[in-house]
């Protein structure tokens, strides 16, 4: 009986330690800056793309490292938030996409990405996104209506969160949990993880207070946020809002899909970006 209860009691102690770890050391689990590497390792003109490099700086005095590439046609701007790892350098492809579509873009890293200064946090990336919009606004003089918020992944729930403060002529959330805690509580259902998530993210909610066209994208195959999340977000969202199942994984749909990605894209920016 001894044996057991000393088995048992230090099962219950790695449990709590676990708990402790996770609570004080969650935001390194979510924001991975250094995944693969917070080094900026290539420039939009390593893809043929001009660029402009953008300095911005957040109202509580943190400056984030930004580009902004123009595109001849000028159909509009898309403001894009990326996701959790990386930074600015890894999202070439999209940059070359968007610019094909004839719509400049500006990308900025998080606060504690890439060349970015301070440390991420849920309401830090909040702010940094809308010191990207006023730099849009402001610097730019580009009209609200022309400005598409496109977030993908993490990047989706900090562009819906900008779509709640400012209204954009279109919103793209692309491969997007409902919530931090939804999410967590699906990877690790052993843990009481909405009780210890100090994050929230909270699209599901935000996405009710939306009055911009919205596009849903998801893909049946994403490996790290399940489809259903994409479904929900569909279903919550106001109208007038799109639907788009990709295939592939998490961080290669939008490339696999290839033609019929850039195509629906197209599409739904002609219907609003006028």
């Amino acid at each position: 009986m001894k044996t057991l209860a000393n088995m048992v009691l230090l099962v219950a102690l790695g449990y709590g330690a676990l708990l402790i770890v996770l609570y004080f050391f969650q935001d390194r689990l979510l924001f991975l800056p250094n995944v693969p590497s917070r080094v900026v390792e290539r420039l939009p003109s390593a893809v043929g793309l001009p660029y402009e490099s953008v300095d911005l700086l957040t109202s509580d005095n943190i400056r984030l490292d930004g580009w902004f590439i123009p595109a001849p046609e000028n159909r509009g701007v898309i403001l894009f938030c990326h996701g959790n790892a990386g930074n600015i350098s890894h999202r070439l492809e999209s940059l070359l996409l968007f610019h094909k579509l004839g719509f400049s873009t500006l990308i900025f890293d998080y606060r504690g990405y890439g060349r970015s200064q301070g440390r991420p946090s849920e309401a830090g990336t909040y702010l940094d996104v809308k010191a990207a919009w006023n730099y849009l606004i402001e610097e730019r003089s580009i009209a609200p209506s022309r400005i598409v918020l496109f977030g993908r992944s993490l990047g989706a729930a900090v562009a819906t969160h900008q779509a709640t403060v400012d209204t954009p002529g279109a919103l793209i959330v692309e491969s997007s949990f409902t919530s931090v805690p939804d999410l967590a509580a699906e990877l690790y259902p052993f843990l009481p993880v909405r009780w210890l998530t100090r994050f929230n993210y909270n699209v599901y909610r935000q996405l009710q207070m939306v009055s911009c066209p919205v596009l849903v994208v998801h893909s049946r195959d994403d490996e790290i946020i399940p489809f259903k999340h994409g479904q929900v977000l569909f279903k919550t969202a106001n109208e007038p809002k799109q639907f788009l199942e990709l295939r592939g994984g998490h961080n290669d749909g939008f490339l696999l899909a290839g033609k019929a990605y850039t195509q629906e894209l197209d599409r739904f920016l002609s219907a609003w970006i006028k």
